[in-house]
């Protein structure tokens, strides 16, 4: 039987919770297949702060590293607010990413037809959306030097190599061949020079997959082509600060952030996690959606392991949990049977997550 280390960060504020209920699931749809998971919990964030001073320390990061793959969380709170800047969670989080070369942030947007009504927009424009943001991670203007301020002045650089931006369009023009083969580069060409190079790179990676279709969109009209008509988009690629901003967007078109999963993955491992935060005002009190990070369960299985077949299954799990009406309270005034508590949500996708038959 094949046996898959998992690394597990829990996080602060609901990541415990929402954890827990992602290993629920993982374990009940390996119990269909033939493999299992051995788990090793390990510390980043505030919590990890409050125990070690240092909200990443080195033993998580050998220990990922040392991991087929990262289950993660959320992290952060008020309560560490008020930190030097290199003790915050956050920072710890920056670092986390830098250390284990997780430079393509996967982000899917789908909107599910039974939450259809969960969405701020007019359902014909949502009905049928499946995209996928391809942020690159590690570089641009959060890690480009120089960066500082003063007084009267603040700075940070925005700066893209050939290489970083080589490595992520390759990214997402595979995960364009498994999908509807089309890839929308976002960058603000006609005004930066980075993004002028970015253009010119992407152009030159587009060569080698001639069945991929390439369009351009600066990314102020993106941000407002995702409001106006989402179907366009199949594969949407873009720098740091730009896909940040827009994958969020993007997660909004399902009506609720509480639902949707995310990839950080590199040469050597891959972190998944949900996109949403840590929560703390809802914290212990059981009403946390833990669909995104199942979902991003999901994802560890398809993009890391190779489990197709079961990450179809936790798929359509959910799917099935949804259809028959059960909701955590984030989506209770949506066509809700019954009203679940962060816990039942996941026994209920993890019991149809092991019906073996497939």
């Amino acid at each position: 039987m094949k046996s898959y280390k998992i690394a597990l960060i829990k996080g602060d504020g609901i990541g415990p919770e929402i954890i827990d209920e992602a290993v629920k699931v993982l374990d009940a749809v390996a119990s269909c297949f033939d493999f299992h998971f051995t788990y090793e919990e390990v510390l980043m964030g505030g919590c990890a702060y409050d125990i070690t001073g240092d909200p990443l320390p080195q033993e998580t990061i050998t220990t990922a590293l040392n991991s087929d793959a990262v289950l993660f969380g959320a992290i952060g709170g008020e309560k560490w607010d008020n930190l030097p800047r290199e003790k915050r969670p956050e920072s710890g989080l920056l670092r986390f990413r830098k250390e284990l070369g997780v430079y393509a942030n996967l982000r899917p947007a789908v909107v599910y037809d039974e939450l259809i009504n969960a969405s701020s927009l007019k359902p014909e424009v949502v009905k049928g959306v499946d995209l996928m943001v391809v942020r690159e991670l590690i570089g641009g203007i959060y890690f480009g030097e120089p960066k500082g301020r003063d007084e009267n002045k603040g700075w940070n650089t925005m700066v893209y190599t050939r290489e970083e931006i080589v490595r992520i369009a390759h990214q997402a023009f595979k995960i364009a061949m498994e999908r509807s083969k089309r890839v929308c580069s976002i960058d603000k060409a006609n005004v930066l020079d980075v993004s002028q190079l970015w253009r010119e790179v992407v152009e030159e990676v587009a060569k080698e997959y001639p069945e991929v279709e390439l369009s351009h969109m600066y990314v102020d009209n993106a941000a407002m082509q995702l409001i106006r008509d989402p179907k366009q988009f199949d594969v949407m690629l873009t720098g740091n600060i730009f896909g940040d901003i827009l994958s969020d967007e993007a997660s909004m078109l399902s009506g609720s952030i509480g639902l949707l999963p995310s990839a950080s993955v590199g040469a050597k491992i891959g972190v998944y996690e949900p996109i949403h935060g840590s929560a703390p005002d809802i914290a212990g009190q059981g009403i946390a959606n833990p669909i995104a990070t199942i979902s991003s369960a999901s994802m560890m299985l398809r993009y890391a392991l190779g489990e197709i077949a079961a990450a179809d299954k936790i798929d359509a799990a959910i799917k099935r949990a949804l259809s028959e009406g059960y909701r955590t309270k984030d989506l209770a005034q949506y066509d809700a049977k019954e009203v679940c508590s962060t816990s039942e949500m996941g026994s209920i996708i993890a019991n149809y997550s092991a019906k073996c038959k497939h």
